[in-house]
């Protein structure tokens, strides 16, 4: 049996089912500016506290959207040590090959908690190693919506 169907039998079972609950991480300001910093997005509703306070719906900064969407890695621990090898044995590598649909509901105000949580929605053999899509929900504690859906396609071979 070569590694793509043996990872293709681990897999199946799991299909529709959630597979990982990530870790909460505290999405404090420090963080939000420092990511306004590297992408160039200073918009005064991510970096200016007192304004957000004073004209924002929400009484304080948020997140930006795309700063929730790059802290998938760390929430669904996929780049932790032994995660790998543990999730797909006898592959060597794995690869984001993109994303179907990315969603954010709700803001993640300044200060908020979140963590991500996982669920297998398909995996299909390819020539020379397995396509997994996965859905990811960033739960936003105390929140009824969540501040990010996305259907991550990866590919390990």
């Amino acid at each position: 049996m070569s590694a793509a169907d043996a990872l293709l039998a681990i897999l199946t079972p799991q299909l529709g089912t959630e597979t990982h609950v990530g870790p909460w991480l505290v999405v404090d300001q420090e963080r939000i500016d420092r990511f306004a910093e590297v992408t160039g997005d200073v918009q005064w509703i991510h970096t200016d506290p007192e304004r957000a306070h004073r004209e924002s719906p929400y009484g304080t900064t948020v997140a930006h959207g795309y700063l929730t969407l790059s802290l998938l890695p760390y929430l669904t621990r996929s780049n932790a040590p032994g995660f790998f090898e543990r999730n797909y044995p006898g592959m060597r590598y794995r690869v984001n090959y993109g994303l179907n649909r990315v969603r954010f509901p709700a803001p993640v105000r300044s200060g908020a908690r979140v963590r991500a949580h996982t669920v297998l929605l398909s995996a299909e053999k390819l020539e020379k190693g397995v396509q997994i899509v996965y859905r990811l929900t960033v739960e936003i504690e105390g929140e009824e919506k969540p501040a990010c859906v996305a259907e991550s396609v990866v590919r390990v071979y």
